[in-house]
């Protein structure tokens, strides 16, 4: 058990025995049950499974992943169906989260509220981004355990609320490691890059499928060391900190998306002060 962000979590791999047969009816999860987490699990290949009424996809081993996001409700209903036919249901019962204000002052007033001319490329990044993240690959290295993808300290944290030059902005979904620019920046997992890029406001941005819709996002990069469609191996450097886009000192932004869904990447890797 530890503690992050004024919450005691507990990391759970559970197994559920569901019948007779304990090699072809279990369930495992493994996660962290709370607001902000990616749960890894499987099932028998040629379940069905859903969570609250919503089908989820699997791979060929049975292997799937659902999340729950920055303010999720704290109970859902997981339920399944195995090849032979024999249903059940779990009730997941989550922990609430308390999230942290930060302030930061000093940005640029042009990146709090950015001119008119520049929302055509800010709307053309979001696109960019969005198809990025979109693929749900059968990569299995979100199945593997992560590492931290820098060293240094945590400067933010995952769902805090955000006041930019005085203005409250949306909640940060990242993990921010603070360190000198240069410093280098490895694969947590492994997985294929979809989005190297420079953006208005992330910078120099890396977008990597670790594989079954989930991502990982590296913002304010330095320097890319690799470019779209390059596959790397877990701890491979990708490219160093820096302060590009909206930044006011240098540092890695590291997000965790399960498409859509922003997750909390501090919950996927050994804790850390």
């Amino acid at each position: 058990m530890y503690q992050l962000a004024g919450v005691l979590l507990v990391m759970v791999s559970l197994v559920f025995s569901l019948g007779t047969r304990a090699d072809t009816s279990e369930l495992v999860l493994n996660g962290t049950l709370t607001q902000g987490s990616l749960i890894r699990a499987q099932l028998p290949p040629g379940s069905k499974v859903q969570l609250n009424g919503e089908t989820l996809q699997q791979n060929a081993q049975g292997k799937f992943v659902f999340g729950f996001d920055r303010s999720a409700s704290l109970e859902h209903t997981l339920s399944w169906q195995l090849p032979d036919g024999g249903e059940s249901r779990r009730t997941l019962t989550l922990t609430e989260r308390d999230y942290v204000t930060q302030r930061i002052d000093g940005l640029d007033q042009k990146m709090v509220t950015p001119p008119e001319a520049v929302l055509k490329r800010i709307r053309k990044d979001s696109v960019n981004v969005a198809k990025a993240r979109a693929s749900t690959s059968d990569l299995d290295a979100v199945f593997t355990g992560f590492i931290w993808p820098a060293a240094g300290p945590i400067t933010g944290v995952y769902g805090s609320q955000r006041i930019l030059n005085g203005k409250p902005s949306r909640p940060h979904y990242g993990v921010d490691v603070g360190a000198p620019t240069g410093t280098d920046v490895v694969a947590p997992a492994s997985g294929v890059v979809t989005l190297a890029d420079d953006l208005y406001y992330s910078g120099n941005t890396i977008v990597l499928d670790h594989g079954m819709g989930v991502f990982s996002t590296f913002l304010h990069l330095d320097s890319m060391t690799v470019a779209l469609g390059d596959t790397l191996t877990q701890g491979e450097k990708l490219g160093e900190i820096g302060a590009t886009g909206r930044a006011t000192g240098a540092h890695l932004d590291w997000r965790i998306n399960l498409h859509k869904q922003r997750l909390d990447p501090a919950l996927l890797v050994p804790p850390r002060q």
